[in-house]
């Protein structure tokens, strides 16, 4: 494997910063990439992304890695992120030890894996097959979310799937999945994100974890995540355009 590649330093526990871009502009991942960002999280979930703006966004990033989150566990879904050029995906709402596996085999190529092979961006266009699935099994990340309850109580059999790379924690749908939306705070919303915490860290898988701000992002560091998701590009774009309007508005004159 590249030492320099994202998968390799995932798996190291590198702290690696992203941020969710969820806009269909080659330029958003353009403008956060130049910003210093270590990673990017498109977010195919809930942005409205399909194949083709993937792929400009991908090429917009300029070499910073791209991690895509499907909208769902579809095979489809997943082999149309990485024939883009994702660095890996990042799937939404796996509750089980058979989920995360089912999704590693869509993202790897025979005999680890079911993907098929095409011509597509990520090997070329077709004039670099070769060498690509020479390497593409050991430097796709295969990354899935906990976000559930059901996640939480069946931890310790997703931990052990072979080809998983990290959990990524998904704070809301998790709180809202326990009946607590929002309220992050909650002692057994904590506890929950501590058991996932601990069980994936102790099977030497990295953790991730999202927050709109760096003040809720920072406290998780210490706990051992590494993969660290900060922000929305919406939210960039709205918090910096109202503080420019506010600072204005109040100026005396």
């Amino acid at each position: 494997m590249n030492k320099d590649s994202f998968r390799a330093r995932l798996r190291r526990r590198e702290r690696l910063i992203g941020s969710i871009v969820s806009m269909a502009a080659p330029e958003t991942t353009e403008i956060l990439a130049a910003s210093g960002h270590d990673w990017l999280f498109i977010d195919g979930e809930h942005g409205p992304l399909g194949p083709l703006d993937l792929q400009r966004m991908i090429i917009g990033a300029r070499g910073v890695p791209c991690v895509v989150r499907p909208p769902n566990h579809s095979e489809t879904e997943i082999k149309r992120a990485l024939d883009v050029g994702a660095a890996g995906i990042l799937v939404p709402q796996v509750n089980s030890a058979e989920q995360a596996a089912a999704i590693v085999a869509c993202a790897k190529f025979p005999p680890q894996g079911r993907r098929g092979v095409g011509v597509s961006r990520a090997n070329g266009y077709g004039y670099e097959v070769g060498p690509y699935l020479a390497q593409a099994n050991e430097e796709t990340a295969v990354i899935v979310q906990a976000e559930h309850i059901d996640a939480v109580h069946r931890i310790e059999e997703m931990v052990r799937v072979p080809g998983l790379d990290a959990i990524f924690v998904g704070p809301y749908d998790l709180s809202a999945s326990m009946g607590k939306a929002g309220q992050l705070d909650d002692p057994e919303v904590v506890a929950a994100v501590s058991h996932v915490a601990k069980t994936a860290l102790a099977a030497g898988l990295a953790l991730g974890y999202f927050a709109t701000s760096p003040a809720a992002v920072a406290p998780r560091i210490a706990e051992g995540f590494t993969l660290l998701a900060c922000g929305v590009d919406t939210l960039f774009l709205r918090q910096g355009a109202q503080h420019m309007v506010e600072t204005l508005r109040n100026a005396p004159g």
